[in-house]
């Protein structure tokens, strides 16, 4: 009951949640797909009710094929062979297929309302064009029939993959693209990220009786099924079963089966049930089972750190490679040590939040994305596993440092297809957005972060949500201008640097003074935090609030507040009154919170 009452709370919110009178899209997929577990292939229906909310009349469709980038000469092998990086291992995968293992995605027929139409395949995106376009506010059924030949995993999803699962299926099935104010995205798959419409999915599997499906959505049978998912009342009929799944409000559906799965269930605390599929292997058996309690405080942590889970499990299957992220489940793939585990689960649970949740269009914007999990996944695991860092996301500044130093740096705001490398994209991406979020919390303060991310969460669930939302949330909670800040760090590549040129004995009228001199070396501004040292072992804390914020962060008493720096001067002096106690020291920005690139000069 408490599910039902959190969901359909939420479910309003969802559609209430229109914030300046933003719209999208909606679909209701209805699926059922035959697979031939001995060919790695499968056929199937589908039948979408497309609900146009936009004020625009749909005159067309697109859909992603993603599987039919997997075969050679695709633009994805192309793009691929071109960068200088780990992505030419993709490229050399795919060159090496043999033809039966190829991914191809073929649509029979398509038809709008019963009426048949004309399609035009782009390898990865089919058009098609409707006989009665789609009026603002009206809805159309578009029924399907498509083959599908899975490709070898080469890159998050296929057949076969290195842990010897059989299926991973992710972006497996023809996929609406999505429509919003910007008008289509249907983008080519090269490889990187997606973008999918908020909806419903009924999504049948007919498969061999021996296989254990794990996925997104809620199963219908269960007793019929067994599996782990409950007591089977009576055995199978055929050779083959029926896997019926509901996943109400996602904007995917994914799914994974092997012959092999153990499956083991665990209870969240006022949450869902976690669900994990995995061999009984002892390369992956004992730190499985060792990451279940720890997975659950990482639910725990972001349900507390952001806000409700709003459905009923979460499952966590080895599949795939790596760790990737999908509606109500992760694919984690890899034979890896407790640490590598409990990290790469920590991270895909933190993005249901970001971006499944709040779904940022992560081929636009990829930082809000694999930034914001970064940072929040980064921030848990110092918690849970009682790391100790001071800084959680250390590392992503000694990244960003390293990054930059090379010259290669490209805006956050770079498509994530047209980085020139994965290095590059990776930066920005991860280390890069994710100091957006820890440094912002230098800006406007750390509890204001935190209260900045449960608005966000509580504003735009269940929406896509793009950085101008996102900062002007931090806008409302902070008091502050913040649009300078969302430009610089993440439109340009502009650095910062600050210095503490010297300090100097002055003379005041009411005191024995010292006035300190800094500058600002780097292009982008910041406000900035000030400690100074006296002889005697005070030391006393100074903040620097930054013009064009027009405010600054909240502070403790102990702190003095001085006057603002303006971004047109770049040098900048303050006095404080010392009484007889030398000054031995200045430093800016003592706990190294912003991404200050040369620290040589931040201390005197």
């Amino acid at each position: 009951m408490f599910f039902r009452v959190l969901f359909l709370a939420f479910l309003a919110c969802s559609c209430s949640n229109k914030i300046d009178g933003n719209w999208q899209q909606h679909v209701s997929y209805t699926m059922v797909i035959d697979v031939d577990a001995e060919d790695r292939s499968y056929s199937g229906t589908q039948e979408l009710v497309y609900t146009n909310n936009s004020p625009d009349t749909i005159s067309r469709v697109f859909y992603h094929l993603y599987f039919n980038a997997f075969k050679p000469g695709s633009e994805m092998q192309l793009r691929a062979s071109e960068l200088n990086d780990d992505n030419r291992k993709i490229s050399k995968k795919i060159l090496s297929l043999e033809k039966k293992d190829f991914g191809d995605v073929r649509v029979l027929e398509l038809l709008q309302d019963g009426v048949f139409l004309d399609l035009k395949d782009q390898e990865t995106i089919l058009e098609a064009t409707l006989k009665t376009p789609l009026l603002p506010g009206e809805k159309t059924t578009l029924s399907m029939r498509f083959e599908v030949d899975v490709p070898k995993q080469v890159r998050r999803a296929g057949k076969d993959s290195e842990d010897g699962i059989d299926f991973s299926m992710a972006q497996w099935y023809p996929k609406l693209c999505e429509y919003d104010g910007e008008g289509w995205h249907a983008n080519a798959y090269l490889g990187r990220e997606f973008f999918g419409v908020w909806g419903d999915f009924d999504v049948t599997i007919n498969i061999d009786k021996d296989y254990t499906v794990a996925g997104s959505g809620y199963l219908q049978n269960p007793e019929n099924i067994g599996h782990g998912y409950a007591e089977l009342k009576k055995p199978y009929e055929s050779d083959k079963i029926s896997w019926h799944f509901l996943a109400p409000n996602v904007h995917d559906f994914s799914w994974a089966a092997d012959t092999e799965y153990v499956h083991d269930i665990v209870d969240v605390p006022g949450g869902p049930k976690m669900h994990f599929f995995y061999k009984e292997d002892d390369k992956y058996s004992e730190n499985w089972k060792i990451v279940q309690p720890y997975s659950v405080m990482f639910m725990q942590y972001f349900i507390e750190n952001i806000g409700p889970y709003p459905y009923k499990q979460y499952s966590v299957i080895l599949a795939g490679d790596g760790g990737m992220e999908y509606a109500m489940c992760t694919f984690i793939g890899g034979v890896r040590d407790f640490n590598s585990l409990a990290g790469v689960i920590s991270h895909e649970i933190a993005h249901t939040w970001f971006q499944f949740l709040l779904a940022t269009n992560e081929s636009k914007h990829a930082w809000m994305d694999e930034g914001f999990t970064s940072y929040i996944s980064d921030n848990a695991e110092n918690v849970i596993l009682k790391k100790g860092l001071p800084l959680s996301n250390r590392r992503a500044y000694a990244d960003y440092f390293n990054f930059v130093r090379t010259g290669n740096e490209e805006p956050l705001t770079t498509h994530a297809d047209r980085f020139s490398s994965s290095r590059g994209y990776g930066m920005s991406s991860y280390d890069k957005g994710s100091i957006f979020l820890s440094q912002l919390g230098y800006v406007i303060g750390e509890k204001t972060l935190s209260e900045v991310l449960k608005k966000y969460y509580s504003d735009y669930v269940f929406s896509h949500p793009n950085p101008e939302d996102f900062i002007r949330v931090a806008e409302k909670v902070s008091g502050q201008e913040l649009d300078w800040y969302l430009m610089d760090w993440g439109q340009t590549t502009k650095t910062i640097d600050y210095a503490v040129n010297d300090f100097v004995k002055s003379e005041s009228i009411n005191c024995d003074s010292v006035t300190v001199h800094m500058s600002r070396k780097g292009e982008m501004a910041i406000p900035n935090d000030v400690e100074v040292e006296f002889v005697s072992g005070l030391v006393k804390q100074y903040h620097i609030p930054l013009l064009m914020s027009r405010g600054h962060k909240p502070l403790d008493s102990s702190v003095t507040l001085l006057e603002p720096w303006s971004w047109a001067k770049k040098n900048y002096s303050f006095e404080i009154c010392v009484d007889g106690d030398d000054v031995v020291g200045v430093t800016v920005d003592p706990l190294n919170k912003s991404a200050d690139t040369d620290q040589s000069n931040n201390s005197i």
